[in-house]
């Protein structure tokens, strides 16, 4: 991932569909486990704006501009389905959204059309990145260790993440807010028991417990979801 340098005054930030638990859990500790070494500073997401350097002054137009964008769009589900990889033009693995990309898509250009002037390096393409950056054995072991991944969930808000200096990407901001609210309105779907209303807020958490190499899932639902998938995927 290119970070830009900052000067006095900017800070670096990223806008992203967030991952909800338990597949957030699942995907950080695979790319963990196939030795992605910003296992522990990026959450699992699609991204819908690269890293971008703002001025500081600027953040509160781009907040009303990515929150009028949100307002424009409904809700969605999203589908992601299998891995596949970037190779030979980038050392990626990662997997599909077979479901959801067109309205991703529609997103992007919403976010690009104000404020933020970011250029794309490469047609648009939404994904959950698995492991990048790492020698060909582990990501030919990350393409066929997810061959058979698969998770389905409502998409009903997206994220500004900022940059720290340690290097870790965090949640700022959420468009819209009231997730369950919306949820429940226009998808009809109830949100599981126990899950964060906020799937920003649970990514960090997410992304503590890979920081610390913690292998433990929380709360028995977690565990069997992903023992089934690790089932699957051998």
């Amino acid at each position: 991932m290119n970070v830009p340098q900052l000067a006095a005054g900017e800070r670096c930030i990223g806008v992203s569909v967030a991952v909800p638990d338990p597949y957030c859990t699942q995907l950080a500790d695979g790319r963990a486990r196939f030795g992605d070494p910003e296992a522990g500073h990026i959450p699992p997401h699609v991204t819908l704006l690269g890293p971008t350097r703002v001025r500081d002054d600027d953040l509160a137009g781009i907040d009303e501009h990515l929150a009028a964008v949100a307002a424009q769009h409904h809700a969605f589900t999203m589908h992601l389905d299998g891995a596949a990889t970037f190779r030979p033009v980038s050392p990626v693995v990662f997997v599909q959204v077979v479901d959801g990309g067109a309205a991703c898509s529609a997103l992007v250009a919403g976010i690009l059309a104000g404020p933020l002037d970011y250029e794309l390096r490469f047609p648009y393409h939404p994904h959950v990145t698995v492991v990048q950056g790492v020698d060909d054995d582990l990501l030919d072991a990350a393409e066929a260790g997810m061959a058979s991944y698969t998770a389905t969930f409502p998409v009903t808000s997206f994220c500004r993440y900022e940059h720290g200096t340690d290097g870790v990407w965090r949640p700022a901001r959420t468009f819209p807010r009231s997730y369950y609210t919306v949820a429940s309105n226009i998808l009809g779907i109830a949100p599981e028991p126990g899950a964060s209303s906020n799937p920003c807020l649970g990514s960090r958490t997410v992304l503590a417990r890979v920081f610390r190499r913690s292998g433990r899932r929380e709360g028995r639902r977690g565990r069997r979801r992903a023992e089934s998938w690790r089932t699957r995927s051998r």
